[in-house]
């Protein structure tokens, strides 16, 4: 990139979160604001209230049943001019639809990325690094610790696991988050190995997903009765605390998360198994993205940032912690 324009910042922090005054729009506001450009359908980005919102159009339906708002949508790489900027967006490979922003002016070029990884993910289009001046990017595993696995040997692993599980009469459950990481482990496993049941959360946004054209194998909601031994079963994490585990008899748990690279997380799920499967960039994918953004600043957010922004400081970039509202360790529902 040429030589960042000497002009007032592009983007700023306001009490609903992100904003851009020569657009007037904020970016997954943390309040409801008149017009919303959203990165992703997750609730900590998508939040109902806001006048107006719009987003990539693979990603409407799941917006549009977040927010329970009117939902525009532009295709990746289509350009719309809004007040002083000119916007687009790109795929950010986190989930279906998910996006990264690129906001312009005068020359001056700014992306945000949302939460976004490098990994191949049959669900989602893939990301796609978009050059730019300045850089906010999500750090949720910005960390030289967290280097992801190839997805094909976890899920390998998965797959025997359940096979196992199979073999012993008892019902593999996988805890994931209902939106995204449940579709990317439907889509991974052999389903030949036995019945797919879903929980209602997750079996709801399977029908969204499969509306969309993603090709998902056949599943079924857990809704009465006992589950056949040797099903594999998908639900949220939230499930694992609920009575809804009694009707799956006897059971063997997993968790599917990039924090099952920490053993102690592991143990305070209290899972037989924890699969590393995340949707965020790892150390290495977070170092690739910034250096093929050529970028001269960049904003680390939602994480480990203030050793994310020393880091970059010290390769020689601008660098400095953007602040947020959410946790980089999210407990519930959604990584």
């Amino acid at each position: 990139m040429s030589k960042r324009p000497s002009m007032a910042e592009l983007l700023t922090i306001s009490p609903a979160g992100l904003y851009c005054e020569a657009g007037d729009f904020h970016i997954d506001p943390w309040k409801p604001v008149a017009r919303a450009v959203i990165t992703h359908g997750h609730s900590d980005h998508a939040r109902p209230g806001s006048a107006a919102y719009l987003t990539a159009e693979r990603g409407v339906a799941i917006v549009e049943a977040r927010t329970g708002g009117a939902v525009e949508g532009i295709a990746y790489g289509e350009s719309q001019r809004m007040g002083n900027v000119t916007l687009s967006l790109h795929p950010a490979g986190h989930i279906l639809g998910s996006a990264v922003v690129r906001v312009e002016r005068d020359g001056e070029v700014w992306v945000v990325t949302g939460d976004y990884k490098a990994d191949p993910d049959p669900t989602c289009a893939q990301f796609e690094p978009v050059r730019c001046h300045t850089l906010i990017t999500e750090c949720t595993f910005g960390l030289p610790i967290y280097r992801w696995p190839d997805a094909s040997e976890v899920f390998a692993q998965m797959n025997a696991w359940w096979r196992a599980a199979a073999a012993e009469g008892k019902t593999a459950v996988v805890f994931s988050y209902a939106l995204g990481k449940a579709q990317r482990v439907l889509a991974g496993v052999d389903a030949s190995i036995g019945p797919i049941r879903t929980h209602g959360a997750v079996e709801a946004m399977n029908d969204r997903y499969r509306s969309a054209g993603v090709a998902l194998p056949p599943t079924s909601p857990v809704m009465s009765g006992r589950v056949e031994p040797g099903s594999l079963v998908i639900a949220p994490p939230s499930a694992g605390r609920s009575p809804w585990m009694r009707r799956l008899g006897d059971t063997t748990t997993a968790f599917a998360s990039g924090w099952m690279m920490v053993r102690g997380r592991r143990r305070q799920r209290s899972v037989d198994r924890g699969f590393v499967l995340s949707d965020h960039v790892d150390w290495p994918q977070l170092l690739d993205a910034v250096a093929e953004s050529g970028a001269e600043r960049v904003l680390p957010t939602h994480g480990n940032t203030e050793v994310v922004a020393r880091w970059f400081r010290e390769q020689g970039l601008e660098s400095q912690p953007l602040p947020t509202r959410f946790s980089a360790t999210p407990e519930d529902d959604e990584e």
